[in-house]
């Protein structure tokens, strides 16, 4: 692409990156050094500086970017080369991931000039971070049960943060996990929990923050995140074994009570389109979803 070169993100990149999404924060689960580092293994995306913004590449579905992260007269500017480069390569211009705030920039620009289709698919799942700790109300009544039926049949149960003590405990409760679950036969359940593992292996790097749920002293769960911006944390990864009755809705509360309580939002990312985590996320009764989408030129 001209004189601009994309590149695969890397462990050194952390506080280039970082400083961006720091000065320019989003609740967008995207905008975080440890998922740009960790899906860059699996996704074909890479990164470039343009026009004093951070800008990245995606070359799945054809190639299309995501919103240059920067001051807005250098996002316009970015925005303006990318188009007059595409157009040179004789390519279409298109944004990937764009929030509804993000389209409203873009129109008030290039007034009716572009498109977005939004794709309910990768919406993010935000929640209040007081409900998923207390789960007061009516409609969170069948979440408390859960809880208390778990702390009833698990009576020898702890929780505990994640630190480099117990991370390799968790490496191997994974890979147990991982058999559990036929990993090897779907790919994307594959490269998740290669990300998972990742994510442990660079726990200390990525400046991750951990949580663990014992049963008699034994791991049954776990679950990883980090802040996304001063009043939003993004969870990332949490696994639990299935045969463990309401280990993951203990895991998501004692997490948030433990570790997230500071902030106001939780960002539990998307649901991929896959049914039953649709209907698992929604029973938590998110306050928003972030929704995001593809940005095209209207055709003339």
């Amino acid at each position: 692409m001209g004189e601009i070169q994309f590149r695969r993100t890397e462990l050194e990149d952390r506080e280039l990156m970082h400083s961006y999404f720091e000065h320019y924060p989003s609740r967008s689960c995207e905008r975080t050094f440890a998922n740009a580092l960790l899906w860059s293994r699996h996704y074909p995306v890479t990164f470039a500086i343009i026009e004093n913004t951070l800008v990245f590449c995606s070359m799945g579905h054809g190639e299309s970017y995501a919103y240059p992260v920067g001051e807005p007269s250098d996002v316009k500017r970015a925005l303006d080369y990318l188009m007059q480069d595409t157009k040179e390569r004789g390519i279409p211009f298109v944004l990937y991931h764009i929030t509804a705030e993000q389209f409203t920039q873009i129109d008030e620009w290039y007034p009716g000039r572009f498109e977005i289709e939004f794709d309910r698919d990768i919406a993010d799942y935000i929640y209040e971070s007081e409900k998923l700790i207390t789960l007061s109300g009516k409609k969170l009544h069948a979440k408390r049960n859960h809880i208390n039926k778990f702390k009833a049949t698990y009576e020898n149960w702890s929780y505990e943060t994640m630190t480099e003590d117990n991370l390799e405990e968790c490496f191997q409760m994974a890979l147990k996990w991982r058999n559990e679950n036929g990993c090897d036969e779907d790919h994307d359940k594959n490269a998740e929990m290669c990300v998972t593992l990742n994510s442990l292996r660079l726990f200390k790097e990525l400046e991750l923050t951990g949580g663990i749920l014992r049963v008699n002293g034994e791991i049954v769960a776990f679950t990883m995140g980090e802040p996304i911006n001063d009043d939003t944390f993004v969870v990332h990864i949490e696994k639990a074994f299935a045969d463990i009755q309401g280990a993951y809705p203990m895991i998501n509360q004692q997490f948030v009570e433990h570790e997230c309580a500071a902030y106001k939002y939780i960002n539990r990312e998307e649901d991929t389109g896959a049914e039953g985590l649709r209907k698992a996320k929604l029973s938590y009764r998110p306050v928003f979803l972030v929704e995001k989408g593809i940005v095209k030129e209207r055709v003339q």
